[in-house]
């Protein structure tokens, strides 16, 4: 694969020998490549991303692999808060509030490309392609609703939710029983506490919790399912389930 590597951000640390276990999807925001290669390599905005990737599919190596780029911010995933110590960031020239308001199918083929690379390279999990706004829900959207998680879960780099049998939903149940999680937001909180989400201030914040629910929505609910305001449990129970099945 080639990259554009003649631009060079200054803004990354070590690692400190973590292992690389995550990639982070995240959008600019900016009007183009060139104004977000310009953001990302300014010293004084103290943040980076390792790589970059235009409306046509150019990829821009920003930051090396093996150095810590400041992408994620103040972000959570598997009890672990130090998420550019164990991540890749990946940003896409693109703005809802812009003329590049689309995930043009060159920059998306070109992220597929380069996500399959870094999985292969590091051994990253199927279950560990996160968009920003799973790692940091409370503050985070992108890369937004019109992403198109589909396109990456049909070429088999994401995890594919097989649908559950009755035995196998009765199982998960049986499992929350034995927690006494007798009620469905107590179930849903657990469920994503063990995928991976920040739920340590959910429980008493229903502002945190509202948002956190939007954040898993926009992603794994289908477009007509979000319109018609459908729960979000019977996904999660089938997520749950395919990821303790794939997990590392």
């Amino acid at each position: 694969m080639k990259y554009i590597t003649k631009y060079k951000s200054p803004n990354y640390n070590s690692r400190k020998n973590s292992k690389i276990r995550l990639i982070i999807i995240h959008y600019t925001a900016l009007e183009n490549s060139l104004d977000a290669i310009s953001y990302l390599c300014k010293k004084e905005k103290k943040v980076s991303s390792h790589y970059l990737i235009s409306q046509n599919g150019i990829i821009y190596n920003l930051v090396k692999d093996n150095f810590r780029a400041w992408h994620a911010g103040k972000a959570f995933w598997q009890e672990i808060t130090d998420i550019n110590s164990i991540s890749i960031g990946i940003e896409l020239d693109y703005n809802p509030n812009g003329e590049n308001n689309k995930f043009s199918l060159k920059m998306i083929n070109s992220l597929k490309k380069l996500i399959l690379k870094l999985q292969n390279k590091y051994k990253i999990n199927k279950n560990s392609i996160l968009a920003h706004s799973d790692i940091a829900p409370f503050r985070k959207k992108d890369p937004g609703k019109y992403f198109p998680w589909k396109s990456l879960s049909s070429s088999k780099l994401i995890l594919s939710m097989k649908k559950l049998k009755r035995i196998e939903i009765e199982i998960i149940e049986k499992w929350f029983n034995n927690y006494s999680l007798n009620s469905k937001k107590k179930k849903i909180i657990m469920a994503l506490s063990l995928i991976g989400y920040d739920t340590r201030e959910v429980y008493k914040n229903v502002k945190l919790y509202s948002k956190l629910i939007s954040a898993y929505r926009i992603r794994y609910l289908k477009s007509e399912d979000i319109i018609k305001n459908k729960s979000i449990y019977n996904t999660l129970i089938k997520h749950l389930f395919n990821f303790m099945l794939t997990k590392d």
